[in-house]
């Protein structure tokens, strides 16, 4: 689908993907159908700033195994010998080289989107970009100091993801940084990396949390047990 100026609409999700799960798959293509969007581009961070993580290889080759049956994800090439942290602007002018003429997205979960008002030359990189936020699960207690506690518990999610958005674009506002930013409709879910590393560490199952080509790599590997 092209946008009305003939650029292509491509969403970037990026993330360590330490490892990729289900929920990531969901994120994506809930993106890819809200936005009607042409491609996701997956980059798995080669050196996350202030993280510890699996080897960039072998998260690299999970998203690989994972997005495999779906021709609108695309994974970014594999890079090696990079030993500087990476950023996200560095990522978006790197894919901008790579597919001119695209009306650029990205995909962002809401922990890391309440950050963006201390990334890393933001005043380049957020309004060069829409920004796709996906809610994350929240109890309904949560949201009752904030507003009042409506009928659903995805209503409350979405609510609450709302209200945060706003808090951020204000930050962002005092900075004379404006952001574009729509927040994804999708169904909570409670699957997280670091769950799944957790399950590993306990020789619980991880069946139905990843895709099996990934669970069996994991196996393989033999990742993240003590």
């Amino acid at each position: 689908m092209r946008s009305l100026l003939g650029m292509e609409p491509v969403a970037i999700l990026g993330g360590t993907f330490d490892p990729v799960h289900w929920g990531h798959l969901l994120i994506a293509q809930t993106a890819l159908s809200q936005v009607a969007l042409d491609r996701v581009i997956w980059v798995p961070a080669r050196r996350p700033p202030h993280k510890r993580v699996c080897g960039y290889e072998h998260r690299w080759l999970m998203v690989e195994s994972a997005i495999a049956g779906n021709p609108a994800f695309a994974l970014s090439p594999m890079e090696t010998g990079h030993t500087e942290p990476d950023y996200a602007l560095t990522t978006l002018i790197n894919l901008q080289a790579t597919y001119p003429n695209c009306q650029w997205y990205w995909i962002i979960g809401l922990d890391a989107f309440e950050t963006l008002p201390r990334w890393y030359h933001r005043e380049r990189l957020i309004p060069a970009c829409d920004w796709l936020v996906a809610p994350r699960p929240v109890s309904v207690s949560a949201t009752a100091p904030l507003f009042p506690k409506s009928d659903s518990l995805e209503n409350n999610t979405n609510n609450l993801g709302s209200w945060l958005c706003q808090q951020v674009a204000g930050q962002l506002a005092a900075q004379n940084i404006p952001i574009r930013w729509q927040l994804l409709q999708m169904p909570s879910v409670g699957i997280s990396s670091s769950l799944i590393r957790q399950y590993c560490r306990q020789h619980r199952s991880i069946r139905y949390l990843v895709p099996e080509d990934v669970r069996a790599y994991i196996n393989t590997y033999n990742l993240y047990s003590d």
